[in-house]
């Protein structure tokens, strides 16, 4: 059998078949397990390369994972996780996206590949471009569309719908919004603050055709002080959401803001809903708007 060569053919493929294990044994289908199914599809695939090490081991604090050969060179593969990783959904994606570098790209390094922020900022780089393909095969992989849609369809938008999918999925609900956010037909964004500025955001297409969207890895940026997010203190123990008036975020237009406080890492995670129908005049233009989803975005729904 002809086996995949690109991170969502892997994904699909893997996917069909726990699919299919999981049917034939009465088990749940979600979440899925990356530590047996790693092991269990190298031993059968590649029993000369097979992964035989998953676990969390101590990293330098700038590492998430990583995929390294047996230091025996016998041909054996781990794939491990920052041990000061405690949150098992990101546990969770960090190891498939380790996965996902042992089927794409073990062959480009020997010596293995170490997954650090530096990396991810580089977008550019040939190693940035691993990473970005690492993230998509994990995506795909833990979420795959067809669930994803069954979950979401007549379902109203809520952050109780995202801790669903997170829960459902064992996956950050950063990365179950920004799956949620790349299916999506409604005018949606997501927006990550850090100490009072927006470190990162990400319109959906259909946001981001009506050309409402942040550049926030390009600018310093504060957060809208009016807006839920620049108030973390105020709504530290509850779900906050509260429908803003025009110009409390970009575009002219009243916005829904959800948003969470994760005490843990100090970050809030606004989620933002435009309507449906946007105002006949753009506020950007084509020459605005970004070209890339920056990796550094993709890195994040591990975070």
């Amino acid at each position: 059998m002809k086996l995949p060569t690109t991170p969502k053919g892997w994904a699909i493929h893997l996917s069909r078949l726990v699919t299919l294990f999981h049917a034939a044994h009465g088990l749940d289908a979600f979440p899925i397990r990356v530590a047996p199914l790693a092991k269990e599809f190298s031993r059968n695939v590649y029993p000369d390369a097979p992964i035989t090490l998953v676990e969390g081991i101590e990293l330098s604090q700038k590492f998430d994972g990583m995929l390294m050969p047996s230091p025996r060179g016998d041909g054996e593969w781990g794939i491990v996780y920052n041990k000061a990783i405690t949150s098992p959904g990101r546990i969770n994606f960090t190891l498939a996206h380790e996965l996902g570098h042992y089927l794409l790209h073990r062959h480009l390094s020997s010596s293995g590949i170490q997954c650090s922020n530096r990396a991810m900022l580089d977008w550019r780089s040939a190693l940035g471009a691993i990473e970005a393909e690492a993230n998509t095969f994990a995506s795909f992989l833990l979420m795959p569309l067809d669930d994803l849609r069954s979950q979401i369809r007549g379902q109203a938008i809520s952050l109780d719908l995202m801790r669903h999918l997170s829960d459902r999925y064992e996956v950050s609900i950063t990365a179950a919004i920004l799956k949620w956010l790349s299916i999506t037909d409604k005018r949606a964004m997501i927006v990550i603050g850090r100490d009072g500025f927006i470190d990162w955001a990400r319109s959906s297409d259909p946001l981001l055709k009506t050309g409402v969207f942040y550049r926030a890895r390009q600018e310093v940026i504060p957060l809208p002080d009016p807006s839920l997010a620049a108030q973390p203190d105020l709504y530290s123990d509850i779900d906050a959401d509260v429908v803003h008036p025009r110009g409390v975020w970009p575009g002219d237009e009243e916005v829904r803001e959800m948003m969470i406080f994760g005490s843990r890492n100090e970050m809030t995670i606004s989620l933002l809903l435009y309507p449906n129908d946007a105002p006949s005049r753009r506020w950007g233009n084509d020459e605005d708007e970004p070209r890339e989803w920056d990796t550094y975005d993709q890195f994040m729904a591990r975070g």
